[in-house]
């Protein structure tokens, strides 16, 4: 099997060949190839040869196209920082009230240039690596993790404790599931496989379920409808320990979940395995970038044990591997996963 049927295989609930890998590692990728953020951040051409080049040092079946975390809250007019060699930041909120979403502009992200070099650089990888290997292009922030740069983190928590902000609150959520399915439609016309988001802040870490049920949970689905209008394979991630809302997370019909670390893994099988497939769970900092070979052997080996009833896993970490991840720790987990069948 190629990597990108490898992946597919997992996707439809077939077994591959192999145990399937797809890593999350920009920051990796671009410091292995030479590079700074600024750098990579701001050239299609250095981001996909940053690809390029990890998937084939590491020999893996599918690429996970990221960039950073505030490329839509910048399109959507959100003060970002842009740090040599980091990921860009949102600076502050744009909306210093809530009611100022009843004024808010149409938002065109096609026009932002951070969008048009993600863009491109999925278009040069299709272009090199035609349909041999999965490409994945992540649309970077869902409605409510958008809503919250749009506000600020802070005050975005404080607004969900009013119960009379509930129309303005749903206002703006309607106006970030634009702005996220704008990406998705422009993702697929680039030329993605399959595509993806993140929702970070509405895991169990920051909202209690019954508030990710009402404020996330809706323009979660209305992501994976417009992914499969687009005949687009959708997965979902949000950080933290997701099991309390693991249950809504599948019913959400994502084709796959790319889960945390902090997420009960057994748990995951129980509730996924004849469902959607799961992307992870790999501590990438404790384990990976922190961890000796014989840790990473050992956890990559209980996870793949966990799903070896099932063919519904892509191995990968739990979230964004860190730029001084050792090599010979990705290649430890690797390895495990070629030679466990």
């Amino acid at each position: 099997m190629t990597g990108y049927e490898r992946i597919a295989a997992a996707m439809d609930g077939r077994m591959p060949d192999k145990i399937p890998i797809m890593l999350h590692n920009f920051m990796m990728a671009a410091r292995e190839r030479g590079i700074t953020m600024r750098q990579f951040r701001q050239s299609p051409q250095l981001i996909a040869e940053s690809f390029i080049r990890a998937a084939e040092a590491y020999d893996v079946d599918g690429v996970l196209v990221d960039v950073d975390t505030v490329t839509l809250a910048g399109a959507a007019g959100v003060p970002i920082d842009f740090p040599d060699d980091e990921p860009a930041r949102c600076r502050s909120g744009r909306l210093d009230r809530l009611d100022m979403v009843e004024v808010l502009e149409p938002v065109d992200i096609q026009s932002y240039r951070g969008v048009s070099i993600w863009l491109e650089a999925v278009r040069l990888l299709r272009r090199h690596f035609g349909n041999d290997i999965m490409v994945r292009g992540n649309c970077d922030q869902a409605p409510f993790s958008l809503a919250g740069m749009m506000r600020s983190p802070a005050q975005w928590m404080m607004d969900l404790l009013e119960e009379r902000n509930g129309p303005l609150i749903f206002k703006l959520l309607d106006v970030c599931l634009d702005v996220s399915q704008q990406f998705i439609r422009l993702m697929g016309e680039a030329g993605a496989h399959m595509v993806s988001n993140g929702d970070s802040p509405a895991g169990p870490d920051l909202i209690s379920p019954g508030m990710y049920r009402r404020f996330a949970l809706p323009s979660e689905k209305a992501l994976v409808d417009a992914a499969g209008r687009l005949g687009l394979p959708y997965v979902l991630h949000i950080c933290g320990n997701t099991s309390l809302i693991l249950k809504d997370m599948v019913s959400t019909g994502a084709d796959g979940l790319e889960l945390d670390y902090k997420t009960d893994a057994r748990l995951a099988h129980d509730l996924m395995k004849d469902r959607c497939t799961f992307f992870g769970n790999l501590d990438p900092v404790n384990v990976l970038a922190l961890g000796n070979r014989d840790l990473v052997e050992k956890k990559t080996r209980e996870l793949i044990e966990i799903f070896s009833d099932a063919s519904r896993l892509v191995l990968n970490a739990g979230c964004a591997i860190p730029a001084d991840t050792p090599k010979e720790n990705i290649r430890a987990m690797i390895q495990v996963a070629r030679n466990f069948r």
